[in-house]
């Protein structure tokens, strides 16, 4: 199984102190924490796209260009990129850039987004939300896979006719993976299309999840896709630390700080410690704990989902740099070379 992270980059005002980092320090942290990812042999990190003011990454490719000169292996990803809201050829365009200074290590994770500040922003008419989605990620593909492109939308996005796209990515493909959140019909179309889907599983229960995965693969099954050519990624919140209780009383106010300015927004109930723990115990979404706490809980959800990626939300809110740096460091040096033994036997067995 690969195994890596992901960050917004959060600059939350912390709980504890009051006070939050300028977005200048933190992406000079962002970039620590990635370049300490490659170093302990994680697989990927991917940056997500916010255009809020608690999140310091509207432009997730120029940070994963900083990223690329400062790492040798890791896969860098957009976590995601609002591809509603953008241009599927600049898209292109930048992650062949970042593609070509990595020397082939860039990714596209594209998706609609949890947040809808982008729509307005650039435009986009929120009524259209899926079918603006579903025109864009088309001729995405379509750039990928041609560098001369004719094409024809809708309405949401002017025609092209038999323009060339440069510069072209190191990779023959670039990798395009679909996001998924709590759509069943993203998990379809992801299947439809035979694209790698990650899905994100961010609180309840993970068992709840299976049928958006088993859906994702009948999708790709009855359009003529291999099974081995549709992986799943899972990204989840989540900490390591020495301890499982230390891990837990570290994590909290930050997750719940975090968590509860979003659940304002959005009418949910205020999260507590009781919530947390219950949520952090092995049924629930958080993988949270001592390293073997997370190495039991990504196996039991390997045992559910039988998925090939699982990413790491790396430094949730206000958490402090060196703990987020400390949570890496165990997830590459203790937690990850026992997942891959184990999902390794697994799969030869």
């Amino acid at each position: 199984m690969e195994l890596g992270l992901y960050s917004f980059a959060d600059v939350s005002r912390d709980p504890r102190t009051g006070e939050s980092l300028s977005p200048d320090e933190r992406l000079a942290n962002l970039i620590e924490e990635i370049a300490l990812a490659d170093q302990v042999g994680l697989d990927v990190f991917g940056v997500g796209e916010h255009h809020r003011p608690d999140y310091s990454v509207s432009a997730p490719a120029v940070v994963l260009a900083a990223a690329a000169m400062r790492t040798t292996r890791i896969r860098l990803a957009s976590a995601v990129t609002v591809l509603s809201s953008d241009d599927p050829v600049r898209v292109y365009q930048q992650f062949a850039t970042v593609d070509l200074l990595s020397a082939g290590r860039a990714e596209v994770m594209a998706g609609r987004g949890s947040f809808i500040e982008s729509y307005p922003l650039f435009g986009q008419d929120l009524n259209e939300y899926d079918a603006i989605f579903a025109e864009k990620l088309d001729l995405l593909l379509r750039v990928r896979d041609s560098v001369h492109v004719t094409w024809q939308g809708s309405r949401h996005r002017a025609a092209i006719d038999g323009r060339g796209v440069y510069p072209r990515a190191a990779q023959e493909r670039l990798p395009i993976w679909v996001a998924v959140g709590g759509t069943p019909q993203s998990a379809v179309r992801a299947g439809t299309l035979g694209l790698p889907m990650a899905l994100a599983i961010i609180g309840g229960v993970p068992d709840r999840f299976t049928p958006f995965v088993q859906m994702y693969r009948d999708a790709g099954a009855r359009a003529g896709h291999a099974p081995q050519s549709l992986p799943v990624g899972i990204n989840s919140i989540g900490f390591v630390g020495e301890t499982s209780q230390s891990a837990a009383d570290t994590f909290f106010p930050y997750y719940a700080a975090a968590m509860n300015t979003v659940g304002r927004e959005r009418g949910w109930l205020p999260i507590g410690r009781h919530d947390f723990d219950q949520m952090a115990g092995p049924q629930g979404a958080l993988v949270l704990g001592s390293p073997q706490a997370v190495v039991d809980k990504i196996l039991r959800e390997h045992e559910i989902f039988g998925h090939q990626r699982f990413l790491l939300q790396a430094s949730l809110g206000a958490l402090p740099h060196r703990e987020a740096l400390r949570s890496i460091e165990l997830f590459g040096t203790k937690v990850a070379p026992e997942v891959r033994k184990a999902t390794v036997v697994a799969k030869a067995v």
